[in-house]
């Protein structure tokens, strides 16, 4: 199964919005139990998700016997229209001639934080938080957010002369009191990781 027809699934596209609105993997009994279906079904489309390449396995010991099958995001290197990147309003901006790159990512990041209903003095958990519910995995770790499914991930990973967009977005989800440095977006095998730095308020 490739990526596309995963997520015209809408099976499979609940079970991915489900691993990727999730800090940490998720089990085949984790999705069974928000479904409402059996564990071997909720297994089943966790596997196909996996065999699209949407999702990667691990395991975990929960107690005693032996370890469960986790299911995690994959990280993203190519664009796949779920979640929605918005890359339409993205595009809208740059042609409005709006500023430089970083401005223009940074109306960006505004734009997400209201799509994500976000408020106004924002921490870095509400923005993680606001960010899974658009569809992306997000996770707030010591000071840094850590997401192998950054909004402009794939556009940075084509065209790494564009990260002022990437930085000047993660500043407007921020709130405007943040700068950031991404790193690890041109790793396929690694979570980007945001180190937002709030400033102080006046």
């Amino acid at each position: 199964m490739d990526r596309l027809s995963a997520v015209g699934d809408p099976a499979l596209r609940s079970a991915l919005a489900f691993v990727r609105g999730h800090e940490r993997c998720i089990t085949a009994d984790d999705l069974a139990a928000r479904e409402g279906i059996h564990r071997n079904v909720a297994r089943s489309r966790l596997e196909r998700l996996a065999a699209a390449g949407l999702v990667e396995t691990g395991t975990a010991r929960e107690g005693v016997g032996r370890p469960a099958k986790t299911y995690g995001a994959a990280p993203e290197l190519s664009a796949v229209e779920f979640p929605d990147h918005r890359i339409a309003d993205l595009v809208g901006l740059l042609a409005e001639g709006r500023g430089d790159l970083h401005e223009v990512g940074a109306e960006f990041g505004r734009r997400l934080a209201k799509a994500a209903g976000l408020p106004r003095g924002r921490s870095l958990e509400e923005v993680a938080a606001g960010l899974r519910r658009l569809g992306f995995q997000v996770a707030e770790e010591g000071g840094a957010l850590l997401t192998p499914t950054c909004p402009l991930r794939p556009l940075v990973a084509a065209r790494p002369g564009l990260a002022a967009l990437d930085e000047g977005m993660w500043s407007g989800l921020a709130g405007g009191r943040a700068r950031c440095t991404a790193e690890g977006c041109l790793d396929p095998s690694a979570s980007c990781r945001i180190a937002v730095l709030i400033q102080s308020r006046r």
